[in-house]
């Protein structure tokens, strides 16, 4: 049975950090793209970072330099580490496998996890 299942979001005010986890499950992880999106209230969804299964990176300008993600094949998890916070970064976080459709137009489950609230106070 494939499974994403996200953790370690919550409230956190401006400059403050927050690292979510993504407990993959039910596929080759090791192989997979893994991505982590956001949609906040009345703003389209959007990329925010991705990781090849080979380890390559890619991040959204609005993230870079604050935002890291990166992945534990032993244990099938990917963590994005968020920095520095703005209130801009509030949004719902979303863990997904994009190259079995897990992405912001097809969302499709259950390559697309259950999001995560992320919400940055000023």
């Amino acid at each position: 049975e494939v499974q994403l299942v996200e953790s370690g979001g919550g409230s956190v005010q401006a400059g403050g950090s927050l690292r979510l986890s993504c407990q993959a499950s039910g596929f080759t992880f090791d192989e997979s793209d893994m991505g982590w999106y956001r949609q906040a209230p009345g703003n389209e969804c959007e990329l925010v970072s991705t990781i090849s299964g080979a380890g390559s990176t890619r991040y959204a300008d609005s993230v870079k330099g604050r935002f890291t993600i990166s992945q534990d094949n032993a244990k099938n998890t990917v963590y994005l580490q968020m920095n520095s916070l703005k209130p801009e970064d509030t949004a719902v976080y979303y863990c997904a496998a994009p190259g079995y459709g897990g992405t912001c137009i097809t969302r499709s489950e259950p390559y697309w996890g259950q999001g995560t609230q992320v919400t940055v106070s000023s």
